[in-house]
């Protein structure tokens, strides 16, 4: 199975160039690209379609992304994994 990821709106444009440069067998897509949740989706419907498409959510939202993430879970619903990014770190550093 191959994993695949969706980078969140508001992340650095650097992080999906630099991780195709580095692993170039992961699928990457970012919000608002084709066949993806277009710009200014809601967080919870980014999780519904993360966790329908079975895609891996990269984030910086520290703050609504976890209450919703745990919303889902609370009504025993499967979520693939999601990724926060660690605004203390540099690019590299997260995606390492």
């Amino acid at each position: 199975m191959t994993l695949r990821y969706l980078i969140d709106e508001n992340v650095n444009p650097l992080y999906p160039n630099q991780i195709k440069l580095k692993e170039r067998e992961i699928f990457i897509q970012v919000v608002g690209e084709p066949e993806t949740p277009p710009k200014g989706t809601l967080d919870p419907e980014i999780i519904c379609w993360y966790e329908e498409n079975n895609f891996i959510l990269v984030t910086n939202n520290r703050t609504s992304m976890p209450v919703h993430l745990a919303d889902r879970i609370a009504v025993n619903r499967h979520i693939p994994g999601i990724f926060i990014l660690n605004p203390n770190l540099s690019v590299g550093e997260n995606i390492e």
